[in-house]
């Protein structure tokens, strides 16, 4: 291993922050497993040969980046072979670098080694318990027997709590070309566009714009299935769009509403009572203001509207991982605890407030925006098509 000094090394994260967090956590050496974690720590690196697939002969690809508390200098990255061209490339920042992984085992048993060779403290381990293999943390375990391990995601979450710049403009970019992909999804179909080929289309729309389709919630309609399927969207019906575009790791999450025709009073009512809980709700959002407030302003604003019995708010963080810091809510569909409800918001905080009416009658009708927070407020990005987008007007200008 090249001898490097911690003033030499340019690490791409908050390194003072990371040990602090480690620090009150009680973990002296931090074996980060999953691919968003080890993006992070290695400054955007993603290994392109398992960016869709981790499964591998008969094991699968398990990065392993060692992170020793106030030790850079002493890091390590343990990749597979395949990635050695992209360090080729673009050289990573760890001091050690051995890209001859094999899978899980392999990638574990050389990171264990070099914690071991260096002596480092291991008293207790942090690791992320729901990105380790079985047959990875026995081998951390039957290695390591003296050491305690322990779940480090809290630690890696607050790491990532508040985004860079760079984080922002890749969130900016994600989530405005979501938007483009839908708006051009709406005005190419006429009716009886199934919602199959709806789906496909925003893919090819996605991926068009250099995004990484992940998935699209559709529904058509008075139904409120959002799987895609040969329903078909007709004349005068609603269509919702509720899709996750990946830019380099980073997800725009967002949803449009559309409508083939024209929307009657009653349908104008209607997106506007979910517009006005998502203003309120934003309303409070700026740096220093306490995160639960999102919650008290939005679930106000739902109690005075009259589809309040059939509508649901939720807000979350944004970012590598949908539903990640800040934690606003211990009452959501994903369970977790609302860590940051009573905590100050912090700029550069990435929050997405969503509203969602399942009208008995009128079908599937939601907004869901992804808002950034700021010094003195807040920023959408992506806020184009929030009213009702008509379909098919392509399809009428081309006629």
């Amino acid at each position: 291993m090249n001898s490097v000094t911690k003033s030499s090394l340019s690490v791409p994260f908050d390194a003072a922050r990371l040990d602090r967090l480690m620090d009150d956590a009680g973990i002296d050496v931090l074996l980060v497993t999953s691919k968003h974690n080890v993006q992070y720590l290695l400054g955007g690196h993603r290994a392109f040969f398992f960016d869709y697939m981790d499964a591998f002969g008969i094991s699968r690809y398990l990065p392993v980046l060692v992170y020793p508390k106030g030790a850079p200098d002493k890091a390590a990255y343990i990749g597979h072979g395949m990635e050695g061209y992209q360090h080729q490339v673009k050289p990573l920042w760890t001091p050690l670098v051995q890209t001859n992984g094999a899978g899980s085992v392999d990638s574990m048993e050389k990171a264990v080694a070099h914690v071991k060779k260096l002596g480092l403290r291991s008293k207790r381990v942090g690791v992320e318990s729901a990105f380790l293999p079985l047959d990875a943390a026995a081998a951390l375990n039957r290695d390591l027997p003296g050491a305690e391990v322990v779940d480090g995601l809290f630690v890696l979450e607050r790491l990532r709590a508040v985004k860079t710049p760079e984080e922002l403009d890749l969130l900016r970019i994600a989530s405005d070309r979501v938007i483009e992909a839908m708006l051009a999804v709406f005005a190419g179909h006429g009716p009886g566009t199934t919602k199959n080929v709806l789906t496909e289309a925003l893919r090819r729309e996605e991926v068009n714009r250099g995004l990484t389709f992940e998935y699209c919630l559709i529904t058509a309609g008075a139904s409120h299935n959002r799987a895609p399927s040969d329903q078909r969207w007709e004349q005068g019906e609603v269509l919702s769009l509720d899709s996750g575009g990946n830019y380099q790791g980073y997800i725009g999450d967002l949803c449009r509403m559309g409508i083939m025709g024209e929307p009657d009073a009653e349908l104008e009512d209607l997106l506007n009572e979910i517009e006005v809980i998502q203003r309120a709700a934003m309303e409070p959002i700026k740096h220093g203001a306490i995160g639960g407030e999102i919650y008290v302003t939005g679930e106000a604003a739902l109690r005075n509207a009259s589809q309040r019995n059939h509508t649901q708010f939720l807000a979350h963080g944004m970012g590598l991982v949908t539903h990640e810091a800040p934690r606003l809510t211990s009452r959501g569909p994903v369970r977790y605890p609302g860590y940051d409800a009573d905590k100050p918001l912090e700029a550069g905080m990435v929050v997405s407030v969503e509203t969602t009416m399942q009208h008995p009658k009128r079908g599937f009708i939601k907004l869901e925006d992804t808002v950034v927070v700021t010094k003195d407020g807040y920023e959408m990005y992506g806020e184009a098509g929030r009213g009702w987008n008509r379909g098919g007007m392509a399809v009428l200008r081309g006629a």
